[in-house]
């Protein structure tokens, strides 16, 4: 879509658009460097305050997956004239606030406009250090790679709509969904230069597609293990009658880069495709710090599983699922 678009030639633009990271990068004379980005997406959840802090999660996650500090942020949002009643938008605005000011974010302002579907989200800016940036682009052969967030928003939203999912259920992903990448970014921060190779978060594209733009642009393979993988408790059963449109979508565009076991669980498979909302970080670090890096995550109490590791490239092969 973008591929008529000519290739910026200004040297300030260290990331951008051309290897579909998650937010640009730009350097500054001096200083730290801006890190940018924007997203906005229609209801998941009928709440309108929960609705607002998870687009503001979801917005920020951009930043901390490039391993940057959000700063501000502008308001984006459409509305329908007549059929969502004032106290609804205020209560959406309240909640992208309320979860804005928990990662230290300064809503600077923001622009509305009528829209028969609601939308909501933010442009948020941050600060980055331009010889620390996580690009998808680094990962190398023999990394390991670590999934922070489990699987399954994209079912459970796809469920809530027609009333198919248990309130536990519906409220473990909520809550995965409210909840900041903050803590892992802080974490991998933590650590020297040289250990975090490559890190973008899981969201439209669902794992496998996002861990494509990875493999991709870092001329690796992904091997990922597929009982490795955290999915929300009880989400396999529901995806059977909960599959969405993105997911499908994912797995079209997808699936020829993909190679897995014809043994393999074709239903837990699905699951690597589901579209996630605010999901969690996929990180390749250094093998040698693997277990540093799992004893960092846990401590911050960031739920960071190991799923698979980084190999040689294989042809047009970008992800191996294994059993």
């Amino acid at each position: 879509m973008l591929s008529a678009i000519p290739t910026p030639v200004d040297d300030r633009v260290l990331v951008d658009f051309r290897t579909s990271d998650d937010a640009g990068v730009y350097r500054w004379e001096s200083g730290p460097a801006l890190v940018q980005t924007v997203d906005f997406f229609t209801p998941i959840v009928d709440d309108p305050y929960v609705y607002g802090q998870i687009a503001a999660a979801n917005a920020v996650s951009d930043v901390y997956a490039m391993g940057g500090r959000p700063l501000t942020a502008l308001a984006i949002a459409g509305f329908p004239k007549d059929t969502l009643d004032a106290a609804s938008i205020r209560a959406i605005f309240l909640g992208g606030f309320d979860k804005l000011q928990e990662a230290g974010v300064s809503l600077l302002g923001g622009h509305t406009v009528q829209d028969q579907e609601i939308k909501f989200g933010y442009a948020v800016t941050g600060a980055i250090d331009p010889s620390r940036v996580w690009s998808n682009g680094g990962a190398k052969a023999g990394d390991a790679l670590f999934l922070t967030k489990p699987l399954g928003t994209g079912i459970v939203g796809t469920a809530i709509k027609f009333d198919r999912v248990t309130a536990g259920m519906a409220d473990e992903a909520v809550r995965s969904m409210r909840t900041l990448n903050r803590a892992a970014s802080e974490a991998l921060q933590s650590f020297e230069p040289g250990v975090v190779h490559a890190c973008t978060d899981v969201t439209g594209f669902g794992l496998i597609g996002h861990g494509t733009e990875m493999a991709a642009a870092s001329h690796v393979t992904l091997v990922i293990g597929l009982t490795q993988v955290p999915l929300f408790h009880g989400v396999v059963a529901l995806a059977r009658q909960n599959q969405s449109g993105g997911m499908l979508s994912n797995q079209e565009h997808y699936s020829r880069g993909v190679e897995s076991a014809a043994a393999i669980d074709e239903e837990r498979l699905s699951l690597l495709f589901d579209p996630q909302t605010s999901g969690g970080l996929l990180v390749a670090v250094a093998a040698e710090a693997a277990d540093r890096v799992a004893e960092a995550m846990a401590i911050a109490g960031v739920p960071a599983v190991r799923i698979g590791e980084a190999a040689a490239p294989r042809g047009d092969v970008r992800v191996v699922v294994r059993p």
